[in-house]
């Protein structure tokens, strides 16, 4: 598809007739209204708990000087509840926010990105402590230093509290911090385990089979004997889980530029991480009960459009969805006219994709699709940003779909969930 050769309001090539698509909300309008917006709209995700669950979506400013967005759905109003207070590098200021994350303590987390040469005061993950009640400009954010720091992107919470992280470094690593007390929202961040993911002896990049975690600080987050720490330019003493984990005694295993995180719940219970690694054009799953590690689509995987391996086709994944099936999508890190969006198929849940198929193609000129997420309380709408177009004016785009008379379930997975849609009908 030719970069541009749609409108900016409705930028996208979708797979299904059965699916629309609006812009919801933009940069420019917000601009317009005074408030602050510095653009490069990244990650989302939505208030999952609570009396109004669903109602707002969360993004983040993912710019030299970042802040946290939210758009409330009923009354079409986005506002920035907190921003940083002056561009990076400058002492206390954030840059670069990338991660978004609801908590089970009604809380949002969102995370640093940008890293260099350290001591640096980057690489930290924070936690808006009011985000529904907030109004402008008046979020509380926090610096969570109990976990260790990395270049951020992906978070996710398992069914036991556990939070994963990634480093996103050629050669980065999969993280988790086990809090002291993983059902105290008020102390979660108070101390926890940092480990990171190893399998085999850490020294295979990119390696698959049976994995360990492998902790590096102690239950209050202070680094073990032989973890490396850093004094950042604001005084913060921190563990630094990029060299930390790259110590002998604590060697993750490497991947490339690991990026975003999804976790699927099982029929039996069972949870599994998915992992985008963008240099590799590879997803991975891990069975958290079981701790294997699969690739799960890589670009050996068949295109349902033509039965063959998808090949380049497929390039730089980089973040993860998940709809109301637990069917996982994957956005793609390119320019506008080039930017897909695949719908894997994984029928058997076995962890390795049978086949993937596009689900949705972007045109808009300098722009990448992300965030893509789908509604917690109606499973025909899905929304995705488009982050840093030429025009400036970053998007809120919702995609919406019409559900077959008599079946309860959407078409969001376009012509790829046909068969599954057929089956149901059957029962």
């Amino acid at each position: 598809m030719a970069a541009g050769s749609l409108p900016e309001t409705a930028p996208f090539r979708l797979s299904s007739p059965l699916f629309s698509q609006r812009s919801v909300a933009d940069r420019a309008t917000q601009l317009a209204l005074g408030q602050f917006n510095s653009g490069s709209w990244d990650m989302i995700d939505t208030n999952r708990t609570g009396a109004d669950a669903g109602r707002y979506l969360f993004t983040v400013l993912e710019t030299a000087q970042a802040g946290v967005v939210r758009y409330d759905r009923q009354t079409g109003q986005m506002v920035t509840l907190w921003n940083s207070p002056t561009a990076a590098p400058a002492l206390n200021s954030a840059v670069a926010f990338d991660a978004s994350r609801w908590t089970p303590f009604g809380t949002y987390l969102t995370a640093e990105e940008s890293w260099g040469s350290q001591p640096q005061p980057d690489g930290r993950l924070f936690e808006l402590t009011n985000p529904v009640s907030a109004a402008a400009g008046a979020g509380t954010l926090l610096h969570r230093n109990a976990v260790a720091r990395v270049s951020h992107e992906g978070l996710a919470f398992d069914k036991n509290n556990n939070l994963y992280f990634i480093d996103e470094l050629n050669g980065g690593s999969i993280y988790k911090y086990s809090s002291a007390t993983p059902t105290n929202g008020a102390t979660y961040f108070n101390g926890g385990v940092n480990s990171v993911l190893r399998v085999g002896d850490g020294f295979t990049a990119n390696a698959t089979g049976a994995a360990t975690w492998v902790a590096f600080t102690d239950a209050t987050g202070t680094g073990l004997a032989g973890a490396v720490t850093i004094t950042d330019p604001n005084g913060v003493v921190s563990v630094d889980g990029r060299a930390t984990t790259n110590v002998a005694a604590f060697k993750g295993t490497d991947y490339q530029r690991p990026e975003d995180l999804e976790i699927q719940t099982l029929a039996n219970g069972d949870q599994v991480l998915y992992v985008a690694t963008t240099t590799t054009h590879e997803v991975y799953s891990i069975n958290l009960a079981t701790n294997q590690v699969q690739t799960f689509l890589s670009r050996a995987t068949i295109d349902t459009a033509t039965g063959l391996a998808v090949g380049s086709a497929l390039t730089n994944p980089d973040n993860l969805a998940i709809d109301a099936d637990g069917n996982i999508y994957v956005i793609e890190d390119q320019p506008g006219g080039q930017a897909d969006i695949w719908f894997a198929r994984d029928a058997n849940r076995d962890g390795v994709a049978e086949s993937v198929s596009r689900w949705a193609t972007m045109s808009t000129v300098g722009a990448e699709p992300t965030g893509l997420y789908f509604d917690v309380t109606n499973p025909n709408i899905a929304f995705v940003n488009v982050q840093h177009p030429d025009s400036g004016v970053d998007r809120l785009i919702q995609i919406s779909a019409v559900p077959e008379p008599g079946t309860y379930a959407l078409l969001l997975g376009g012509l790829a969930l046909v068969g599954g849609i057929a089956r149901r009908r059957k029962r």
